[in-house]
């Protein structure tokens, strides 16, 4: 049983209902949550809005068919708890950070509002195509009760397509973390010939899949004990055909190395160096995303 459960955390599991012109996704995080939430150490609501931002961005992230597009999805805050929280997602390596004002925090309780957190606050998605090297972006406001309603309105107003998103996140009494995401779609332009949309959020097909979809409990999605498969099947089980599209898996993925500090590092003349390093002539650059600091001498770093 314990290798079942191992085999469906940090997964996705993609598929489609023809019949209906709807595509969806299901995922589910586990090991890979509490490797970047351990290396900051965050507040218990701090921990639990960047596992769901986490989890939207991998959702969201793995349904790039460019290998080696990224995903980022940043919030843009005024007078906020949350000062900034970036997340981004690139060939099934996920990361984020949160940075956070810990004496307003204090102030909000256990279990503030997503306005509490973010005052008037926005979300910014951003799809850059390694391929094609096409970037889109969308900003929309943090409204709603969580970031997935915010991630939900960038789909109806910035790409005028159907969605249902929905993400479920519970710590256990091992301290260990497990979040699942659902994402529902209605087909745009050019996938299995179905016309676009645009913003006509009442086609009865579409009516249909997102009334199934809101079913699904947040519990059922963050339970490590339930197959991806099977909450598939408990939701479409009496559609004529449900189409299992992909597979993708999901890990923790930073990109600091200290060969790419030094190639930043390089770019600056050796006087400004200096000015960065310390008394010993060390330049200690530390990574937002995994928290690793790394010590360079100033003076070995060659343009």
């Amino acid at each position: 049983m314990t290798d079942q459960i191992n085999a469906d955390l940090d997964r996705a599991l993609g598929f489609a209902i023809p019949e209906r012109h709807a595509r969806g996704r299901v995922m589910r995080l586990g090991p890979t949550l509490d490797t970047i939430l351990a290396a900051h150490a965050y507040p218990p609501v701090i921990e639990r809005l960047l596992a769901e931002a986490l989890t939207l961005t991998a959702l969201i992230g793995s349904t790039l068919k460019d290998p080696s597009g990224q995903l980022t999805m940043q919030t843009q805050t005024q007078n906020g708890v949350v000062t900034l929280m970036v997340c981004d997602y690139r060939g099934g390596e996920l990361r984020g950070y949160v940075q956070f004002d810990a004496d307003k925090l204090a102030d909000v309780g256990e279990e503030p509002s997503l306005f509490a957190l973010f005052g008037q606050g926005y979300l910014a998605i951003t799809f850059d195509l390694a391929s094609t090297g096409e970037r889109y972006q969308g900003i929309v406001p943090l409204d709603g009760e969580t970031i997935a309603d915010a991630a939900q309105s960038y789909f109806f107003q910035s790409e005028q397509i159907p969605t249902l998103l929905r993400v479920g996140v519970k710590k256990g009494g091992d301290g260990r973390t497990v979040a699942g995401g659902l994402l529902l779609q209605h087909l745009p332009e050019g996938e299995l010939g179905r016309e676009r949309l645009h913003v006509r959020l009442d086609h009865p097909e579409w009516e249909h899949v997102a009334a199934l979809g809101s079913t699904m409990g947040v519990d059922e999605l963050a339970d490590a004990t339930v197959p991806l498969e099977t909450l598939v099947w408990r939701l479409f089980n009496e559609e004529s055909e449900v189409r299992v599209l992909d597979r993708a898996t999901i890990s923790r993925g930073c990109r600091c190395t200290p060969e790419h500090i030094r190639s930043v590092l390089a770019k600056f003349p050796l006087a400004d160096r200096l000015e960065m390093a310390d008394e010993h002539g060390v330049i200690a650059v530390d990574c937002a995303f995994c928290a690793t600091v790394f010590p360079l001498k100033a003076e070995d770093v060659e343009a």
